[in-house]
């Protein structure tokens, strides 16, 4: 069985609305990000080993915080009983291309540089999803492959210019302007959104807390 509620530590809108559409219950937890956008890639770590990784090193980052005083900033009216025992959610989306992790663009140039890169080309979206539940914790990884049509410079202007890339991994949103860069899709839509839909419900019902 699904929780009856959990706890989502992601600020993203995007996570928010995909559990809304599932169904689930949810709370939010903003947990103090560390210094720095993104996190680090360990020396010799692969690309997809980091994005698990990182899931889950935020998945423990929102137990100790929670533990250490923090609070839901947004708690459902019908909560039942004490959200200190709900399972909390995290994930972690990262594009990689030739073994590179593009990250979240610092600047627009930087953003312009990534679309370049993914321009003409099929580049791979891992997005790891970690439940911290009961003392344990559980994960599961979505990879899809997406390709992008040839890009023009005007293009890539234009659509930096828009603000969409900033605060999106490898510059770009599948569910925004980007969409109709996209030839073609071998995934999970809502995986490259930033939560598996499918993952994300299977790792629910591990937990085994009944609705």
């Amino acid at each position: 069985m699904i929780p009856a509620f959990i706890l989502l530590a992601s600020a993203s809108p995007r996570r928010h609305e995909i559990l809304d559409q599932l169904g689930i219950a949810h709370g939010i937890l903003r947990v103090p990000a560390p210094e720095g956008e993104d996190e680090p890639r360990l020396p010799g770590e692969a690309a997809a080993d980091y994005v698990r990784r990182t899931a889950q090193d935020k998945a423990r980052q929102a137990v100790a915080w929670l533990a250490g005083g923090g609070h839901p900033a947004d708690i459902p009216s019908a909560w039942p009983g004490d959200w200190m025992q709900a399972p909390i959610l995290c994930a972690d989306t990262t594009v990689i291309l030739d073994g590179d992790v593009l990250g979240k663009p610092v600047d627009a140039a930087d953003a312009a540089a990534m679309l370049r890169r993914l321009s003409g080309r099929t580049h791979q979206v891992h997005t790891a999803v970690a439940l911290a539940s009961g003392g344990r914790l559980l994960e599961a990884c979505q990879i899809s492959l997406v390709s992008f049509q040839e890009l023009s410079d005007t293009e890539i202007q234009q659509y930096c210019a828009s603000g969409e890339p900033f605060g999106k991994a490898g510059s770009y949103a599948i569910q925004g302007r980007a969409a109709a860069f996209i030839t073609h899709l071998s995934g999970s839509h809502s995986g490259v959104m930033g939560l598996p839909a499918h993952e994300t419900t299977q790792l629910l019902r591990q937990a085994g807390t009944s609705r």
